[in-house]
């Protein structure tokens, strides 16, 4: 477990560096939080620090996008916040993206719980004091054969 000390959004880009160095364990992130807590925020300052050339924005109403890094690798952002149910997943390939290897940024992972992989890392952020946020990474590994 990692805690993350309370943050402003000028330190946001520090926080995304620490995330990526303690979550390469898992091509899986989860990120919770309530609505405006800042997980699309902090998924485009990750993004940028992984060199992402697309615009990074809330797939709130395609429910997933792909963007491409400077290496050729693709990262996917979903928003599972407007599904209503498991099949819904299933209708857009998730279980694809999750096994594909490459990076999957999952906000609103409740929703999806059912479909999940065994290994993940989950990063949980909330809002504290004077509009600083907190974050606490847990690596999650459900896989007994560790």
């Amino acid at each position: 477990m990692l805690q993350i000390e309370p943050f402003d959004l000028q330190g946001i880009s520090q926080v995304a560096q620490r995330l990526i160095q303690a979550c390469q364990t898992s091509p899986v992130w989860l990120f919770e939080g309530q609505m405006g807590a800042g997980k699309t925020t902090l998924i485009k300052a990750i993004c940028q620090h992984l060199g992402v050339v697309n615009t990074v924005q809330s797939p709130t109403f395609s429910i997933v996008n792909e963007y491409l890094t400077t290496s050729g690798e693709a990262i996917y952002h979903f928003d599972c916040y407007r599904l209503k149910n498991t099949a819904e997943a299933y209708d857009i390939g998730l279980e694809e993206y999750l096994d594909s290897g490459n990076l999957c940024l999952i906000e609103w992972p409740d929703k999806i719980a059912d479909l999940l992989p065994d290994r993940f890392v989950t990063i949980s952020i909330r809002e504290v004091v004077n509009g600083k946020r907190e974050i606490i990474v847990t690596d999650n590994n459900t896989d007994t054969n560790d």
